[in-house]
């Protein structure tokens, strides 16, 4: 794919608006002195979408005992006691 071509004078004029030309459309504008080219106006990379933070946490964690059984004798449950 051939990039658009402006004349440097044409730029100059109208810089902001062939900036956000090309941000928007993701095409490249060359720039050209002459009819040789000087400059070549490229898209910003895409941005990166950012991780979702479901499961992020999921190696920091370590079972290292029992998971089932609770963790003190159901003697020393204050809910038993009466």
């Amino acid at each position: 794919m051939e990039p658009e071509e402006i004349t440097i004078s044409r730029f100059k004029a109208t810089c902001l608006a062939v900036l956000a030309k090309v941000k928007r459309t993701g095409k490249p504008i060359l720039v050209t002195r002459k009819g040789e080219p000087i400059a070549q106006v490229n898209p910003p990379p895409l941005p990166k979408q950012p991780k979702s933070w479901l499961g992020s946490l999921r190696t920091t964690g370590r079972i290292t005992g029992d998971i089932v059984s609770p963790a003190v004798p159901e003697s020393e449950w204050e809910a038993t006691r009466r």
